[in-house]
């Protein structure tokens, strides 16, 4: 997103289009030193460091050092590999700003400069160098390793996965939401709608509820999004899945969120009833974190559905040593 925003945004409009030529590709290498000398010219040092040759450079670098952190320690690649997916990145970038986003746009509106391309790279190599360090912490190799075998449930894990839970459901409606206002300013040209129009916030949740409850639900082991990413199941005591019952668990915890988020978006309810929706949702948030901390991995709706929470791969580890 940031790559996007930094890069593309903001859009030009034809009317811009229309009144300013195209800029010219800068192909001189390190012709930022010299924009950077010129521009501070005579300034005192805190003045150059504020200037904004100065600090295009700096962020240039900072933008990527990310990608060699990640890819070095998360990833497990190597410092070369590294670097050139770094460049490689950064030349694409300058050739979809050099080529006005490959004709999308309709003129070319960024400049394509080869310094952004040698501060990008060197933001890559900077973060590969600094990734085993920085990034101690992170588990690498030995994590993939292990991967398979089954941990013990925790109540840690438990409400991690309840914050996977909410952060996908904001995430999925807060999607719906700027694709729906995206579509209404720039695809019918009309003036956005307030925010609390029916396709602002019902739709949005609506899709959010469909997508990160119910679907999960009733398919496969019915654990949640967020179970499922901690590789957490609900296991039942005869052992079988049942769809009916995963489905209530779900509606018995995070799903009795989703449920009175839509509830409270819905207009016809009115200024009071919305505001008693949207105070329950906050209600069913605390009581499910407090139950998991003070109850054990559990918590309120595996034990309302009568099921427990085992670790996802537990099945999978005994079949191998059955065998």
């Amino acid at each position: 997103m940031a790559l996007v925003a930094y890069t593309l945004l903001p859009w030009p409009e034809s009317d811009w289009c229309a009144a300013h030529e195209a800029p010219p590709v800068q192909w001189r290498p390190f012709h930022s030193i010299d924009d950077i000398v010129n521009d501070t010219s005579g300034l005192s040092l805190l003045a150059r460091l504020e200037s904004a040759a100065v600090l295009q450079v700096v962020f240039n670098v900072v933008l990527f050092v990310p990608w060699g952190l990640f890819l070095r320690r998360f990833f497990g690649r190597g410092i070369g590999l590294t670097v050139f997916g770094g460049a490689a990145v950064s030349v694409l970038i300058e050739v979809t700003q050099g080529t006005g986003v490959f004709g999308l746009a309709g003129c070319v509106y960024r400049v394509a400069d080869v310094d952004d391309v040698l501060t990008n790279t060197a933001g890559a190599a900077i973060g590969a160098l600094l990734a085993p360090v920085l990034l101690r912490w992170m588990p690498g190799q030995e994590l993939r390793r292990t991967r398979g075998e089954p941990r013990p449930v925790t109540r840690t894990r438990r409400l991690l996965g309840m914050v996977v839970d909410l952060a996908a459901y904001t995430a999925v409606a807060a999607v719906v939401a700027t694709a729906y206002r995206a579509y209404v300013l720039y695809g019918r040209g009309d003036t956005l709608p307030p925010d609390d129009a029916w396709g602002d916030h019902a739709v949005p949740s609506m899709v959010a509820f469909v997508l990160v409850v119910l679907v999960p639900a009733v398919s496969g082991s019915g654990a949640s999004l967020g179970q499922r990413a901690l590789w957490l199941a609900p296991r039942w005591p005869d052992g079988a899945v049942h769809r009916s019952r995963a489905l209530a668990r779900s509606l018995c915890g995070f799903g009795l969120y989703g449920l009175l988020d839509v509830v409270s978006a819905l207009p016809p309810l009115g200024a009071g009833g919305t505001d008693v929706a949207a105070s329950l949702t906050n209600v069913v948030i605390v009581v499910s974190g407090l139950a998991v901390l003070f109850g054990g991995p559990r918590g309120l709706s595996f034990r309302l559905a009568g099921a427990r929470v085992a670790d996802a791969r537990t099945e999978a580890a005994e079949v191998a040593v059955a065998r």
